[in-house]
């Protein structure tokens, strides 16, 4: 594992002392939190599905609508060129962007779960605006509010369950936000099949129903506790010691409580997070966990087939009803890769599924390119046998995403930040991904019509250099305790050049 820098656990300072028991107030505690995920996943699968319905269409985009019949059975890369349309989805990921910022005051200051309930809030108004909506600026109005109910659960969320598992599962909790996630897009996409055909009014229906996930998150999260870390940050430690007790099932957690106290005392110490995550000794911080991963998660090209999945399909030739039902086939094959890594990436560790996964996907988007550089062009209709392998081959590329840069773009900045800039750097991963989210989704649909099969090539060379950013420049964190894992950086053969000079190893030193 050459350029990993560090595979083992010899330097950690009290990890072996760590006692837990699998309770089932911990369980409880993360399958509540973890449904944040199912609002953002609710989101991505029903903006597309929905986008591509007639009545829909017929409603707020009658351009659109028109050029689509004119072209129904035909291969044409433009026909859902515009760019409110475009703006109808990318809306929701610019305000779930600025809004991160003020999640991250809430999540520093009032805890994780402040920021769960007030997501929850957003997200309901949003589904009821949307559900409502009797022009494009009413629509984009609700996708606004849906955007800040994600910019407040995609913050807080992943926090909350990296601090809430134990080390040794970690890997397997985090990743109940993006099995949450994909869960999602799979019931959206299953109820877009089924409200397609309920004329006029089903894409109302649709979009009314991103309500349940919001109200279901709300109501669990009145009796979620707060995590021993945030307690710990807001000076209440009694508390914290009592629900480190209850969520671990053992008295015995005074060396874990020793790790927390320590991370909130530096942590207490910081009074500009933002800019102290800008210092030389969080380099590694933000080179990889707020800035390379949550962007690269982006720039796979796996949100684009998500978003506009049924939108593809239908450009590649298949007719409405087909293409909604090959998207649920697609949600589906990223719900089951979320079960594959959840079992095993604490086994293998982070590096081997990004980089396994990562050889996969290069080679499907390059066969993706070359099929429709062949055989794909205007005004022709695709064969069946030649749609039936393009959907193949999306659904191989949705599974090696989703055991990789899907779940593992939310778990492992999560893992990387200290107590001190934990909030400010998730705030940064939110923030950044939004963005390339937002870019991804205002872009694809105009670079798909001028750049046809090239944009499939774009991504595979994307996919290339991620790959090798991982390579060189990731430590292994799979079982490291969450408050230890900045001892990884002074081993890495390129990192520890940033942080020898951090006052925190020469403290762990005077402790041994």
């Amino acid at each position: 594992m050459a350029g990993g820098g560090f595979t083992g656990t010899g330097n950690l300072k009290r990890a072996h002392l760590y006692e837990y028991k699998i309770t089932n107030y911990f369980i409880f505690s993360c399958l509540v939190a973890a449904m944040g995920g199912s609002l953002f996943g609710y989101d991505l699968g029903v903006s597309g599905g929905v986008t591509s319905m007639d009545d829909f269409l017929k409603d707020f985009f009658p351009k659109i609508y028109r050029r689509k019949q004119a072209h129904l059975h035909e291969t044409d890369y433009c026909k859902y060129d515009n760019q409110i349309l475009t703006l109808f989805t990318s809306s929701l990921y610019f305000a779930g962007l600025i809004s991160t910022f003020g999640a991250s005051h809430v999540t520093r200051n009032k805890g994780r779960r402040a920021s769960i309930l007030f997501g929850a809030v957003s997200f309901f108004l949003g589904g009821v605006v949307n559900a409502a909506s009797v022009n494009v600026w009413m629509l984009i109005l609700g996708r606004i509010l849906l955007g800040v109910g994600i910019g407040f659960g995609n913050q807080a969320v992943p926090l909350y369950l990296s601090e809430m598992a134990p080390a040794k599962y970690r890997g397997a909790v985090n990743q109940l936000f993006q099995l949450t996630t994909c869960l999602g897009i799979l019931v959206a996409n299953a109820i877009n099949y089924g409200t397609e055909k309920i004329h006029p009014w089903g894409w109302r229906l649709s979009l009314g129903l991103a309500t349940v996930p919001a109200t279901l998150m709300f109501v669990g999260g009145l009796a979620l506790p707060e995590t021993p870390n945030s307690l710990v940050e807001q000076g209440r430690i009694e508390e914290a010691k009592m629900v480190l007790v209850k969520v671990r099932g053992t008295p015995n957690i005074d060396a874990e409580f020793a790790d927390l106290v320590e991370a909130s005392d530096a942590a207490r110490a910081i009074k500009h997070p933002f800019r102290n995550l800008l210092q030389r000794k969080n380099r590694p911080q933000l080179v990889l966990g707020a800035l390379g991963i949550p962007a690269f998660q982006q720039l796979t090209g796996m949100n684009s087939i998500l978003f506009y999945a049924p939108v593809m399909f239908q450009t590649l030739g298949f007719g409405s009803g087909a293409s909604l039902f090959s998207s649920l086939i697609t949600s589906g094959a990223l719900v089951l890769a979320t079960f594959i890594s959840m079992a095993l990436v604490d086994k293998f560790g982070r590096r081997a599924f990004f980089l396994e996964a990562g050889t996969e996907m290069f080679f499907y988007m390059v066969a993706l390119a070359i099929t429709l550089a062949l055989k794909f062009g205007e005004g022709k209709e695709l064969s069946k046998g030649l749609g039936a392998f393009l959907v193949i081959i999306i659904v191989l590329f949705v599974l090696a995403y989703g055991r990789s840069w899907g779940p593992l773009g939310w778990l492992v900045p999560s893992e990387l930040f200290p107590l001190e800039t934990r909030s400010a750097g998730q705030s940064m991963v939110v923030c950044v991904n939004l963005l390339f989210t937002a870019l991804i989704a205002q872009c694809f649909l105009v670079s798909l019509c001028h750049l046809r099969y090239g944009i499939f090539l774009l991504f595979a060379g994307l996919i290339f250099i991620m790959s090798s950013f991982i390579y060189f420049l990731l430590p292994e964190t799979k079982q490291v305790p969450i408050e230890e894992v900045y001892l990884l950086w002074k081993d890495h053969w390129f990192w520890k050049r940033f942080v020898q000079d951090d006052e925190r190893y020469a403290l762990d030193k005077s402790k041994v």
